[in-house]
């Protein structure tokens, strides 16, 4: 239904963790290289479970690579530089949505090629510097999938 882009993931149990919650809500994830870690890792591996047998899950060695293989219509960029809260957004399947890595974001001009009013945030106190990146993706998947009816979970 969703494609969930996490651009050069750092921290295992952050990519663990997305990949259960993917696998719950049916969403595609994508890692884009570098990655911070192996596939392999233990604390990848106890952080999803057993989840990544039930998980769409592709690396890809760029970005572009990555968006030539979604090919999905839209793409939103998540970031705390987003220009509008994400519960703004109209969302529909196949959305793809873009995580930068979790010590630095989204790199600028990964971030300003996307169309402005597809950057999006999520809002936090002003004295705060970010999310954990797990729980950012699960706060702006669900609000995409509730605008969906929550299709595919048999309770829409």
């Amino acid at each position: 239904m969703f494609n969930v882009l996490l651009f050069e993931p750092e921290i295992p149990p952050n990519t663990g963790n997305i990949i259960r919650l993917c696998a719950n809500m049916g969403a595609s994830l994508h890692l884009i290289q570098p990655l911070g870690f192996d596939l392999d890792d233990k604390k990848l591996r106890r952080a999803g479970l057993d989840y990544r047998e039930w998980a769409t899950l592709r690396v890809h060695g760029t970005l572009a690579d990555c968006l030539s293989a979604i090919q999905s219509d839209r793409l939103f960029a998540l970031s705390t530089k987003g220009e509008r809260c994400y519960a703004e957004a109209q969302f529909k399947a196949g959305d793809a949505f873009l995580f930068g890595p979790e010590s630095r974001g989204l790199p600028a001009a990964v971030r300003e090629a996307v169309p402005v009013e597809n950057r999006l945030a999520v809002p936090m106190v002003a004295a705060s510097r970010s999310l954990n990146l797990s729980n950012a993706v699960a706060v702006v998947l669900f609000e995409a999938w509730r605008q969906c009816g929550f299709a595919g979970s048999g309770r829409g």
